[in-house]
């Protein structure tokens, strides 16, 4: 089955569709995306390590899921629908942190990253079972270390999630709200 991902214009409006393994390229045109940031009883946020065999960003912590909605799905379902394939936790209490926030990163091997990716936040009460294919390895987090190591190491995160963290943090939103 091809999972395919809804390429965007210029007013984030849907222009078409393209193969998820074709879409990543040294020239990945603008695509719709969302990243969500679990949350636990403690008050723990969820990074996840992604897999070495990931195209883009292979071995960077990052935050707890990111995914594409499929053409046609919510951004909701779509959270839903990757929480439970990447890290197999079922969430509850989805919320948005940020409605339009979008990037344009390169990693070291030339691969852009070019989303328009809302942000959300999510709750659980599981322990994560991450897929192998996806998520290496993975630590709850206190908000507090997470803004933290990200200010003195931001090379060791993902780019999304550090604009991300940024662009919360300036809009004085909480994760954990």
């Amino acid at each position: 089955m091809i999972e395919e991902v809804v390429l965007l214009d210029g007013q984030h409006q849907p222009s078409g569709t393209m193969d998820k393994a074709l879409v990543h390229s040294g020239h990945t045109p603008l695509h719709l995306a969302f990243s969500c940031y679990i949350r636990n009883d403690r008050g723990e946020i969820l990074l996840t390590r992604r897999a070495l065999g990931k195209v883009a960003w292979p071995g960077v912590w990052t935050n707890s899921v990111c995914g594409h909605p499929l053409p046609g799905e919510s951004l909701q379902a779509a959270v839903l629908r990757r929480c439970q394939y990447e890290i197999g936790l079922s969430v509850e209490n989805i919320a948005s942190l940020v409605d339009e926030f979008q990037y344009c990163a390169t990693d070291a091997s030339g691969i852009v990253e070019n989303e328009f990716c809302p942000i959300f936040t999510a709750f659980t009460g599981q322990t994560p079972a991450p897929r192998e294919s996806e998520v290496m390895d993975y630590q709850w987090v206190k908000p507090e270390d997470l803004l933290s190591s990200v200010r003195t190491t931001p090379w060791a995160f993902s780019p999304w999630m550090v604009l991300q963290l940024g662009q919360i943090t300036e809009k004085n939103l909480s994760l954990l709200g």
